[in-house]
């Protein structure tokens, strides 16, 4: 691998494991978020605020939002697959589900986009590389839960199945997210989160009547935490690594999102980590270092 190759690589498993981190805190701001406040206007607010903040950088950096319908129409229907369902989905359900297990359960966003890939779109290739990372990871997040944190899984079943819901939202996200190549990552970025916007706003002025609210300090700092750092900044970064490591590559952050997540739990919330969680990590990182690095080398593909 000559040097600038390696230097790409290197930037993109960094960008990595700074996605996982952004990711990995989002249910913890969601689960204190949605103490005070309902989780359609939370995640309305989410939207509008990391869609302003995007739409300003671009004006700031003297890039235009494109003018044509077809572009805004793509948009709308990433903002559905990627945020306004599964945004909503998972804070509804972390009314009752701990952060931790939410992180759990979303972390099967790489299964669904390989299983999605192999058997729908086959854009990317099937290699023995990309079958042992899911493996190692599957493995990893089994050994972080344990079974005394899978013995609470039939309760509130509901909660769960949301999220398990919002999870294949996201493994479709990724694969219809190659759709935008050749634009700047903030440019679908700002448009799906603005997009989500106005489609979630009118729900929550009809629904959750805001301006009656009074929600806590601690809910406020937790929506700005996460439409700044965990939906803005975190979706620049994911929009490129889409197109640079390919949707399964991308997807497989969740993997290390997973005791990233499950740790931020219990350092703010106080969530239990299970007792084999460090073996766990070790399957967690070789499996995302074995699907980005299979990315990279398409010549291995059988």
């Amino acid at each position: 691998m000559n040097e600038p190759a390696k230097n790409d690589m290197t930037t993109d498993l960094a960008l990595l494991v700074v996605l996982a981190v952004l990711w990995g805190a989002s249910y913890t701001f969601i689960k204190i978020g949605v103490e005070t406040i309902p989780p359609v206007t939370f995640i309305a607010a989410r939207t509008l605020i990391a869609g302003g903040i995007l739409f300003a950088i671009l004006r700031w950096r003297g890039l235009a939002m494109p003018g044509d319908a077809a572009s805004w129409r793509r948009f709308a229907f990433q903002a559905c697959l990627n945020s306004v369902i599964p945004f909503t989905l998972i804070a509804a359900a972390e009314r009752s589900v701990d952060a931790g297990l939410a992180t759990i359960l979303n972390a099967t966003s790489p299964i669904f986009t390989f299983l999605l890939t192999a058997l729908i779109t086959r854009h990317e290739p099937v290699t023995v590389r990309k079958l042992i990372g899911v493996g190692a990871g599957i493995a990893g997040i089994c050994l972080i839960i344990g079974t005394q944190a899978l013995g609470g899984l039939g309760h509130e079943l509901w909660a769960q199945l949301a999220i398990v819901a919002a999870t294949i939202c996201y493994a479709g996200a990724a694969i219809f997210g190659r759709g935008f190549k050749g634009l700047d990552p903030m440019l679908p970025a700002a448009g799906s989160m603005l997009c989500g916007a106005v489609i979630l706003v009118p729900l929550s002025l009809v629904f959750d009547q805001p301006w009656t609210l009074a929600p806590s300090t601690a809910s406020i700092l937790a929506l700005l935490g996460l439409s700044v750092f965990s939906t803005a900044l975190a979706f620049v970064i994911y929009f490129r690594l889409i197109h640079t490591l390919g949707s399964v590559g991308t997807t497989s952050q969740a993997y290390l999102r997973v005791p990233i997540g499950v740790g931020i739990g219990a350092l703010f919330l106080g969530e239990s980590l299970g007792s084999m969680a460090w073996l766990g990590m070790g399957f967690v990182v070789a499996g995302v270092a074995a699907m980005t690095i299979s990315v990279r080398k398409p010549a291995f593909a059988r």
